[in-house]
């Protein structure tokens, strides 16, 4: 009988971080989660650290389950120096664009902490000049565990917030689809219309019943 096969951990996160941190006091990573979406914030997290920890549980939070998310989102932050995260809802998506307001929350959060021989990774997101070393780099959410680590703190919050809003008003089911342009999201779209989340800059092809 064929033993079963088992799943190959992902290899951990970190060499990276710590090649900046041999010349930095300390690395922020930052991200984003919802850019995406058809209705409810892009939420931005941007997560210090000041040290690596060797854990193959810290990925990009696209490649890991819900349960999976949580559990890291406790170890990022009992290993992490300071985070915050910040929240654009639609009124403001939709008067300066998707970009410019993740853009906006990102230089927010990388304000926030600000000091001097901090460097910053970001994914893939120019932020101008704020006065400190920035690479924005195209996949940085996969290859280094701060950016990872603020993707999973910053997708973790976002669920929690879709999922409050779907207990108010369950018509677009956004604790399953949390807000992304799913067949069933477009299908109640057709249905009940858009709702005062969507954003209205965001084109929709509904799927009627």
């Amino acid at each position: 009988m064929a033993s079963p096969k088992r799943r190959a951990l992902p290899t951990a996160l970190g060499e990276c971080d710590r090649a900046i941190l041999n010349r930095a006091r300390a690395i922020v990573g930052v991200d984003e989660v919802g850019r995406g979406a058809l209705a409810g914030p892009v939420v931005v997290c941007a997560a210090r650290f000041d040290r690596i920890p060797d854990s193959p549980a810290i990925q990009d939070s696209k490649r890991l389950t819900a349960k999976r998310r949580r559990e890291a989102a406790v170890l990022v932050r009992e290993t992490c120096v300071s985070w915050v995260i910040l929240e654009v809802w639609q009124e403001l998506i939709d008067r300066i664009n998707i970009l410019e307001a993740t853009r906006l929350a990102m230089r927010a959060g990388v304000k926030a902490m600000a000091e001097p021989g901090i460097e910053v990774v970001v994914d893939h997101v120019e932020l101008g000049d704020l006065g400190l070393p920035i690479h924005s780099l195209k996949g940085a959410d996969g290859t280094y565990f701060s950016v990872a680590a603020a993707s999973i703190l910053a997708k973790v919050h976002r669920d929690g917030i879709m999922g409050e809003l779907d207990a108010v008003d369950n018509r677009w089911d956004w604790s399953r689809n949390m807000g992304y342009g799913t067949v069933s999201h477009r299908r109640a779209i057709g249905r009940y219309g858009r709702s005062y989340l969507h954003r209205r800059s965001f084109r929709v092809s509904p799927v009627l019943p």
